[in-house]
């Protein structure tokens, strides 16, 4: 099966010239956009790893959140629990970071410090108290990991974008364009024979003629 060329390309040696320059670009682009691919890659799986450390982290945090949460209802009740619970702030306040990576625009997102917390201390015991500590711990974590989420997902979109673009470049683009540069240069040196063929053949004419 023949190879495609690039489609009403005139076999001239000004378009096989930029043709060339067009080849020389693609490669170096192929190239860029290759090593923009491994740079991604690499990223993504330095963050799949801090993910796993984030949820570790996360999951104890709630996990001894629970516990002491389960310890207050048992000293305090848990119709007291619930009341106090009440008074804690339901609503929390972020800041965003921009992070690049590749040219891949990353949020992180952290839950500002400074709520202040409405019930009183006198009415609880330490349990209570150290079950808001962990719960504020576990809210952080949980931030953190969404965070690592909605980059790892935003980094695994790029990723796909480049590999089709290196794919496309590498098994389409190129080839196209060597092909293209063959059939040129094929056309070209057709064209050289035959100019010689009827030169030779004029110049055996006229040296017959003169004879």
């Amino acid at each position: 099966m023949a190879k495609e060329i690039i489609e009403g390309v005139n076999p001239t040696r000004m378009e096989l010239l930029q043709i060339r320059k067009r080849k020389a670009l693609a490669v170096k682009g192929h190239e860029l956009l290759s090593q923009k691919r491994d740079a991604l890659v690499s990223s993504f799986f330095d963050i799949i790893k801090k993910r796993e450390e984030k949820r570790k982290e996360m999951e104890e945090s709630i996990s001894k959140a629970f516990h002491y949460l389960i310890e207050a209802e048992m000293t305090m009740g848990m119709d007291m629990v619930r009341k106090l619970s009440e008074d804690i702030p339901k609503e929390r306040s972020i800041k965003e970071r921009q992070k690049n990576i590749m040219g891949v625009r990353i949020k992180e997102i952290e839950i500002e410090e400074g709520e202040v917390l409405k019930y009183g201390y006198l009415s609880t015991n330490s349990s209570f108290d150290e079950t808001i500590k962990r719960a504020k711990e576990s809210l952080n974590k949980i931030v953190e990991v969404a965070s690592i989420e909605s980059s790892i997902q935003k980094l695994g979109k790029e990723i796909e974008k480049t590999k089709r673009r290196v794919n496309a470049l590498e098994y389409i683009f190129i080839p196209r364009i060597i092909s293209t540069i063959s059939y040129i240069e094929r056309q070209l040196e057709e064209r050289e024979r035959e100019d010689f063929f009827r030169r030779k053949r004029m110049k055996a004419l006229m040296e017959k003629h003169e004879s």
